[in-house]
């Protein structure tokens, strides 16, 4: 059966192609509640099919290259599959992709780093034990930086934290007289619906809750409402007025704390695998100190307001050295992209940032 999961094994020059193809395949995916997974099956005469995964409840990226590869006729009984993440063995929205490789009688899989999850690793030795070549550690290192900020989500049992700022090219997200609506283009407000739309709960505090009135629903371009919505919530120890949207919306679920660590536990709890912060500047600024934000969609607009709010609250930063570091995330579109007049920026936490775990006092 060749090297077994967690054995030293080589790999020939078209494999490690085959891998990177997979790994640029993984980019093309969302970052959330799953990991960014690709595929790529080899053929015995080197032609490479990819597939990835694109999100909660769409194929993983097994099933997605094994289909298009039988779409194209590939023999798949003399082909490898290399897979960026360990095949899942356990049923979720979706079945074991080690039922699929087996059904599409692949003899040999190479798999780049070992599945975190508790509840889906295993994979690599169920394939084994059904006498496929399984070997693992190619481009691994690679695998492995690609979900680290959501292996950091996972190991802390909190949901992954995806952060949205709407600001004025000087930083600020209303004027001087509180005016903000609407800072950012309707095709920046389109995209921001399309992320709500995959996300499984939205924030803010209730200090925005009760200025904006908002529906904290996912909308379309023409205003309908999206399939797929996020539960909303509202952090923070005021009460909502009555007859507000998120008041008479029985989904709406009301966190009375300051604390943002324990905000997650509960949310994490309801059942949140992936939480969108679109909070006033306080409310960024207390997740940002926290050290839990790993994605942040910041969506820029040419515009400059001078006097008013920052985005950004509560960051206590004395001096440069201490800056919160970021890093360009080029998965599912470039790190930098247009969208209408905008600019729509892309990043990733690159450090936890300081261990801190309440709200000021302040929100209220």
């Amino acid at each position: 059966m060749g090297a077994q999961p967690g054995e030293a094994a080589e790999f020939t020059d078209l494999e490690s192609a085959a891998m990177i193809a997979a790994l640029n395949a993984a980019r093309e995916g969302v970052r959330g509640a799953n990991p960014l997974v690709g595929a790529a099956i080899l053929t015995a005469d080197g032609q490479i099919v990819t597939g990835h995964h694109g999100g909660t409840g769409t194929p993983h990226a097994e099933v997605e290259a094994i289909t298009t590869a039988h779409d194209l006729d590939i023999d798949l009984t003399t082909a490898t599959l290399l897979v960026t993440l360990e095949p899942c063995d356990h049923h979720g929205r979706t079945g074991p992709c080690t039922e699929a490789i087996l059904a599409a009688e692949i003899p040999s899989v190479v798999f780049a780093s070992p599945d975190p999850n508790p509840l889906a690793a295993g994979g690599g030795n169920t394939l084994a034990e059904a006498g496929l070549t399984v070997r693992s550690g190619l481009c691994e290192e690679d695998s492995r930086a690609l979900n680290a900020r959501w292996v950091r989500s996972l190991t802390e049992a909190r949901p992954f934290v995806t952060a949205k700022i709407a600001q004025s090219l000087d930083g600020a997200v209303a004027a001087a007289d509180a005016t903000s609506q609407w800072i950012t283009s309707a095709e920046s407000r389109a995209h921001a619906h399309e992320v709500r739309s995959r996300v499984d709960a939205i924030l803010v505090g209730t200090g925005t809750a009760v200025a904006d009135d908002p529906r904290l629903n996912a909308r379309g371009p023409d205003g309908i409402a999206l399939d797929d919505q996020p539960r909303p919530v509202v952090l923070g120890t005021s009460e909502l007025p009555v007859t507000s949207f998120l008041a008479l919306n029985p989904n709406t679920l009301h966190l009375r704390t300051h604390d943002v660590r324990e905000a997650l536990d509960e949310l994490y709890a309801a059942g949140a695998r992936h939480l969108l912060v679109e909070g006033g500047p306080t409310v960024l600024g207390a997740f940002f100190s926290a050290g839990v934000v790993d994605e942040v969609f910041c969506y820029q607009a040419p515009l400059l307001i001078g006097p008013g709010r920052g985005s950004v609250d509560g960051l206590e930063i004395g001096t440069l050295s201490e800056a919160l570091q970021l890093i360009p995330d080029d998965t599912e579109t470039p790190a930098v992209s247009r969208v209408g007049p905008d600019f729509l920026l892309h990043f990733a936490t690159a450090d936890p940032g300081p261990d801190s775990t309440g709200l000021p006092e302040s929100v209220t």
